[in-house]
């Protein structure tokens, strides 16, 4: 087989499929062509990807179409809760996001909003004496009991919390955030704070990985910090593209 066969099986291959591993397209191409050696597979996956023709959203995963990068809807309010720790803690390391970004990949839509800011640990004490003075509605790493005794009557809380070491982070606009990988990993095992999203946990993931990027190394990197990684590999074999 010429090289312009073997990509347009690879071609073809994915154009059936949201994704394939290295191994099946090599499986697939074998089953049409027995001759054709692995190592001129790979590199006409190479070729496909340095031209643009494919992608590869992770080691030895391929695909057809760039899924877009997550671009996080950063509103006014958590641009102030960044800037205010930024301000006066400017030398800490933390990150925030807001649980909205999780509406575009659920059905049913919660009616509870909170800010998070996740700082490093010894930080975190100061980080919440910063933002009571400017909001009453702010809790420190809750329980289970204060989210349902007290959170649960506000329809917008800040929530600050300690921030895992090595957790994903990137910046938009100047403003560190959570990362979907990191995010898709917390909701796994913050079942307080992402008591919404547990009942739809299959359904986020399955929609997270036909709209995004998702790096899948980073993700299981993270689930291991977070001790969920047996839960992320099985959530994984129900929702990843085959």
């Amino acid at each position: 087989m010429t090289a312009t066969g073997i990509n347009q099986c690879i071609v073809s291959a994915l154009n059936k499929n949201d994704s394939l591993t290295k191994s099946s397209i090599v499986d697939l191409i074998n089953k049409i062509q027995p001759n054709v050696s692995s190592k001129s597979i790979t590199w006409q996956l190479h070729q496909l990807k340095a031209q643009g023709l494919i992608h590869s959203p992770s080691y030895g995963i391929y695909s057809l179409f760039q899924k877009e990068q997550p671009q996080f809807q950063v509103s006014p309010a958590l641009t102030r809760c960044h800037n205010k720790v930024m301000k006066e803690l400017p030398y800490i390391q933390f990150c925030v996001w807001d649980n909205r970004w999780f509406n575009a990949l659920m059905l049913h839509q919660p009616l509870k909003y909170y800010l998070v800011i996740e700082v490093e640990k010894d930080a975190a004490e100061a980080v919440f004496n910063i933002m009571t003075t400017h909001s009453n509605n702010v809790f420190l790493n809750p329980t289970e009991e204060l989210y349902k005794r007290y959170i649960s009557n506000f329809n917008e809380a800040i929530i600050i919390k300690s921030l895992i070491s090595e957790a994903p982070l990137q910046k938009q606009a100047g403003v560190t955030l959570a990362t979907i990988e990191k995010l898709l990993v917390d909701c796994l095992s913050d079942i307080h704070l992402f008591a919404a999203q547990q009942d739809e946990l299959e359904y986020i993931y399955t929609n997270a990985f036909s709209k995004y990027n998702i790096n899948i190394n980073k993700l299981k990197r993270y689930a291991r910090r977070r001790n969920q990684l047996k839960k992320v590999n099985e959530i994984l074999h129900k929702t990843w593209p085959k």
